[in-house]
Formats: C-alpha cells, sequence, structure tokens
C-alpha cells in the first residue's frame, strides 16, 4: 500500500511537470507561428492570444499522450536507478505488481485525452478556422482605423485616416490610393464621412479636396479638385467555409452523406480513437521500458522511450492516410497497430519477470518454462 501511494503520487507529480514543459514549449512554438501570420496579413493580430489558445487546446490530448508516458518512464527509471524496485521485488512482488497501480492512475487521463480527442480538437480547429476566415473576408471600413495606413482586402486600395468620429461617421484629413486598370488614383481630402446606402452598402464622401490621376511623369496626369467625392468602400458576403475533417463533429463523421467525403472522415475517426488507446498502449510498454542497466547508463530507455512513440504515432498516422485514400478497410485499420503495441508490451513484461531465461523460454506459461 505504500508502494502504492508512492508511485501515485510521484506519477502525479511528474505528469504535471512534464506536461507544463511541453506545454510552454507548444505556446512558444504557437507564439511566433501566429505571429508571424499577423505579421504577413493572415490573421488579426487581435485574435493572436485567442488562436494560441484553440491551438493549445486542440494539441491538449497529444500532449497529455507524450505526458504519461513519459512520466511513467521517469519514475520507474528513478526507481531502479535508486534500488526503490529492489526493496519492491524483495517485498515478493513483480514487475506484474505495477500494472494495476499504474494503470489506476492513468485511466482518468486516458479518459480525459479520449474526450479531447472526440470533442475539444474538432471545435478548437473550427474555432480557430472561423476566426481566421471572418478576419480574411473582411470588408474595407472594418479595416479604417485613425492614424494608420490601411490596406484593403484585395491590396487595390489604400486609406489613411487622421482622425475618425465613429458616432458621427465624420473623418478628417483623409488619404486614398486606388490602383484600377494600371493608373493610380489619389484622392486627399480635409473632412468627410461615411455614408450607409439603403442596401447596405458603404462609401466614404470626401469634401472640398484635390485628385490626382496617373504616373506624374505621364502626359495624360491630371490634378482635379473637387467639392464632394464619393469612393465606394467594397463588402464581402460572409461565407461560412466547409469544414475539414479535422473540424467536423463525431456525429457528421459518422453520418457523412458526402460518398467523396466517407474514407477521409472515417479516418480522421480512426485518428481520434487511436489516441486514447495508443496513450494506453504506450503507459504498458513504458513498464518493462524503465528497466535500467547500470552499464548502459540511464537514459538508454529515454532513447528507445523517443523511438518508440514516434514508430507508433507514424504507424497510427499512416494508418489514417491509407484509410483516407480507400486502400484498407476502416474496420481492418483500427486494431492491429494497437494489438501490437499490446503484445509487445506483454513480451517485454514477461522478459522482465523471469530475465535468467532465455527469450523464447520466457513466454512459455510457468509449467512449461519450469521443465
Amino acid at each position: 500500500m505504500i508502494f502504492k501511494q508512492a508511485l501515485r503520487r510521484e506519477l502525479s507529480f511528474t505528469t504535471g511537470g512534464v506536461f507544463l514543459v511541453l506545454v510552454t514549449i507548444m505556446v512558444t512554438t504557437l507564439v511566433i507561428r501566429i505571429l508571424g501570420f499577423a505579421a504577413n496579413g493572415t490573421v488579426n493580430p487581435k485574435d493572436a492570444l485567442v488562436l494560441i489558445t484553440l491551438a493549445t487546446l486542440g494539441y491538449m490530448a497529444v500532449l497529455l499522450t507524450v505526458s504519461l508516458f513519459v512520466a511513467v518512464l521517469i519514475v520507474l527509471v528513478r526507481w531502479y536507478k535508486d534500488s526503490e524496485m529492489i526493496v519492491w521485488f524483495a517485498s515478493g512482488l513483480s514487475i506484474s505488481n505495477l500494472i494495476r497501480p499504474i494503470l489506476q492512475f492513468a485511466t482518468p487521463l486516458i479518459i480525459m485525452i479520449a474526450l479531447l480527442a472526440l470533442f475539444v480538437w474538432p471545435w478548437a480547429n473550427r474555432e480557430s478556422t472561423l476566426i481566421s476566415q471572418r478576419f480574411q473576408q473582411r470588408d474595407d471600413v472594418s479595416m479604417i482605423a485613425a492614424g494608420q495606413f490601411k490596406e484593403s482586402a484585395k491590396a487595390e486600395r489604400v486609406f489613411f485616416i487622421e482622425e475618425l468620429d465613429v458616432d458621427k461617421n465624420e473623418v478628417k484629413n483623409v488619404f486614398v490610393a486606388d490602383s484600377k486598370n494600371g493608373r493610380l488614383n489619389i484622392a486627399v481630402a480635409s473632412t468627410g464621412f461615411i455614408q450607409n446606402s439603403g442596401d447596405g452598402e458603404k462609401s466614404i464622401v470626401l469634401n472640398h479636396g484635390r485628385r490626382y490621376e496617373g504616373q506624374p511623369t505621364q502626359p495624360d496626369f491630371r490634378i482635379l479638385e473637387f467639392d464632394t467625392y464619393t469612393t465606394q468602400i467594397h463588402k464581402k458576403e460572409i461565407l461560412a467555409p466547409l469544414p475539414r475533417d479535422r473540424e467536423k463533429t463525431i456525429q457528421e463523421l459518422i453520418n457523412e452523406p458526402n460518398p467523396a467525403f466517407v474514407k477521409p472522415s472515417q479516418a480522421e475517426l480512426l485518428w481520434r480513437i487511436g489516441l486514447p488507446l495508443m496513450a494506453l498502449g504506450l503507459v504498458l510498454i513504458a513498464i518493462p521500458l524503465a528497466y535500467v542497466n547500470p552499464r548502459l547508463g540511464n537514459y538508454t530507455a529515454m532513447f528507445y522511450a523517443v523511438l518508440i512513440y514516434l514508430i507508433y504515432s507514424n504507424l497510427l498516422n499512416l494508418t489514417q492516410n491509407f484509410v483516407s485514400q480507400g486502400k484498407i478497410n476502416v474496420y481492418v485499420g483500427v486494431w492491429p497497430i494497437h494489438v501490437l503495441a499490446l503484445t509487445v508490451a506483454i513480451i517485454l513484461i514477461r522478459n522482465r519477470i523471469n530475465p535468467s531465461l532465455k527469450w523464447w523460454r520466457r513466454q512459455l506459461p510457468a509449467s512449461f518454462s519450469s521443465k
């Protein structure tokens, strides 16, 4: 009982520490990536924090899977290194007795991983896409800001307004540059206002200003003065983008009406179901993998752990691609990888139970091994 309590307590602290480290790395990477998108005009800088939060929530299931695997490995490696496992074995217990307390600790986290993969992952992806699409489909009037040069969504017009009174729809010291059919048109005025038409269109009306048409070096260059000049503000129709597979709910994936999207939907469903199963397989593999041989060093298990995780994750992604392309059936692709992981875990555990026997005799029942 004391060993189980100590194991549960140490697993909790280690999992939390590993998870915080992984989240920090993930957030740092997302900050660099999303701020780069904001600098390029792909996303709104004001939405950067929301997008970072949504992306972190979306990958929370993967982070928990890795944290659980690494935490079990770190704790058991330390127990081997500090000879605590020797006390465990001297008490008449074997490595198989570690399975139950570790699974009792891991089960709530695996359930959380399943919920995150099935529900939070598509929701976070869908919200991120909506925010990005809303910014990309913005109209010109939403981009106007006092004291800033703003480029229109189609990059064909530049606005500058020194002062903007939102309540009165009045503007002061306005600069508008248009580029149409290879001709540059520039209009400047000291005052103006934003006009709303009955059909929902908006325009900026400039009062008592000057307009420049063409290139200054060309003979057709003209300078015109006007009392009023109206420039229309283009308004885009906000269209809801078609949801991608990673943005669809479980019900939408199962009841996909379009035959062309059935296979990709099944592949996405396979990945979401496979993530908690992968977490379970990695936890079972970590129990025998944590054995430390002093002659090989303390980091050998970590090397194998990284290798096993990469192989497991890539096989899951490869199976997802095969199902998406229709090369294999989803009912065939959903189980072989996880059964293989369970088989590897059983073989490794039996090898650690009685390491004095040859590897092939360890796989036989005890009645056969004693003969």
